[in-house]
């Protein structure tokens, strides 16, 4: 995450990352499926956003993986029309949905856009 972080701001997104509860080792798919998911919100929010800072917060809890990317950008389109200019979002729900999680986009306005995501653990195996 720390390179994709870097490559962001790089790119003249600043991002601020927090990190609640014990990392833990994650399921590989589960791992890769919620760093995609960061990287394409943070993306929407560089193309989309115009001038804004994203806040991206990992929660780890022992039973579920918490997402939660928002931005301070003038875009506050409703998630349907901006799933019609792209397959960002609907990418990223299918990766939730692959994994039993919850899926939450919106543009909130006068806020930015925010995607929260769960993704469970249960039944995982961590190799």
């Amino acid at each position: 995450m720390d390179v994709l972080v870097k490559h962001m701001r790089e790119a003249g997104l600043p991002v601020e990352v927090k990190i609640e509860g014990e990392p833990q080792p994650l399921p590989p798919g589960v791992d890769l499926s919620a760093y995609r998911i960061v990287q394409e919100a943070l993306t929407n929010t560089l193309k989309h956003a115009g001038p804004a800072t994203a806040f991206v917060t990992i929660r780890y809890a022992s039973n579920k993986l918490e997402l939660e990317i928002r931005d301070t950008g003038k875009n506050q389109t409703q998630e349907d029309s901006l799933e019609k200019k792209g397959r960002g979002l609907i990418g990223m729900r299918e990766r939730v949905t692959l994994h039993g999680g919850e899926f939450f986009a919106r543009g909130i306005p006068g806020v930015g856009f925010i995607v929260r995501v769960t993704l469970p653990l249960r039944g995982q195996v961590v190799r």
